[in-house]
């Protein structure tokens, strides 16, 4: 288990980089803490004061917050994410809240500090322990044997093959279930390294596919139109009985900008699952059970005069 060793100095240096991410965060989600401010109003606060300070916005700061922030702001960095791994592995004691927060961020460091175009193979778990030394320390690379499920459920997923297969499963339920079960194992640095491949692996999985359901969409927008289809019924995925197919392309578009965030995004990813099905339904149903067909020239007159608006 890590210990909290910071020096004065070291913690002084965590309070100061984690200052202005933290002002951002709370003005980014209004957040209602009050200013870190100094006793003493002609002086700036001390490092004692903005730990405290840093410690009251840590108690209002939801997980899906910190990922939101940390994956769409400039301000991120290698010692940004390293000293927020600090600050949270410091405390001596630490809610479900800091796990999971924890939890995120080593796999965010991960991310970040590896080098791009890993193959699967590459990221073995002696591999994560090298990238995730600076904040864990040298570690042994085996996984505690009270671990062995997760290979079990990463298994299970990379046989995935639908985004859908992946979220009906329950596998990222059994992941976050170990993790939860783990109480204060889950910050032995073996434990903390496992965990980390486990989920960046998970992710990978989810992306992958993630991608693969808005590919398969558009490519079924495009063999409809083809066959002269310019609507579909998309009221399972929370659209209308004849929701346009260009609308439907561009929405796609949008989405595969917005997904790029953590694989617990809700309503969103049920919308594009069940998209997937009400256009596989589409194509298979052909001109039966309320789809629209038009003719090629109605089509592109009703392309422009929707503008191609989005969602």
């Amino acid at each position: 288990m890590i210990e909290s060793q910071h020096t004065p100095e070291e913690r002084a240096a965590v309070a100061h980089v984690l200052h202005p991410i933290y002002t951002a965060l709370v003005r980014e989600f209004v957040i209602e803490v009050p200013d870190c401010q100094s006793e003493s109003a002609s002086a700036p606060p001390s490092a004692e004061e903005i730990e405290m300070w840093l410690r009251k916005v840590d108690a209002e700061i939801q997980v899906h917050q910190l990922r939101q922030f940390l994956q769409t702001t400039p301000l991120a960095s290698e010692e940004v994410l390293r000293r927020l791994l600090e600050h949270h592995l410091q405390k001596l004691v630490k809610s479900a809240a800091d796990r999971d927060k924890i939890d995120f961020l080593l796999v965010q460091y991960f991310s970040f500090c590896a080098p791009s175009g890993l193959e699967d193979s590459d990221v073995d778990l002696e591999f994560v322990a090298q990238v995730l030394e600076p904040v864990l320390g040298a570690e042994k690379c085996e996984r505690p044997t009270w671990l062995a499920p997760l290979d079990t459920v990463l298994q299970s997923a990379k046989r995935c093959r639908r985004l859908s297969e992946l979220l009906h499963s329950g596998l990222l339920e059994q992941g976050r279930k170990l993790k939860t079960q783990a109480g204060e194992s889950f910050y032995d640095p073996a434990a903390m390294v496992a965990f980390a491949h486990f989920s960046f692996m998970i992710r990978r999985i989810f992306f992958r596919l993630m991608h693969d359901d808005l590919n398969a969409i558009q490519d079924g927008l495009r063999e409809l139109e083809r066959r002269g289809v310019m609507t579909i019924d998309c009221r399972r995925a929370q659209f209308s009985a004849q929701e346009p197919t260009s609308r439907l392309r561009m929405i796609c578009q949008s989405w595969k900008v917005m997904f790029h965030a953590e694989y617990s995004s809700g309503q969103p990813l049920r919308m594009l699952v069940d998209l997937r099905a009400a256009v596989d339904d589409a194509l298979s149903r052909g001109q039966e059970g309320g789809v629209r067909q038009h003719s090629r020239a109605a089509a592109a007159g009703s392309f422009e005069s929707s503008g191609g608006e989005a969602h």
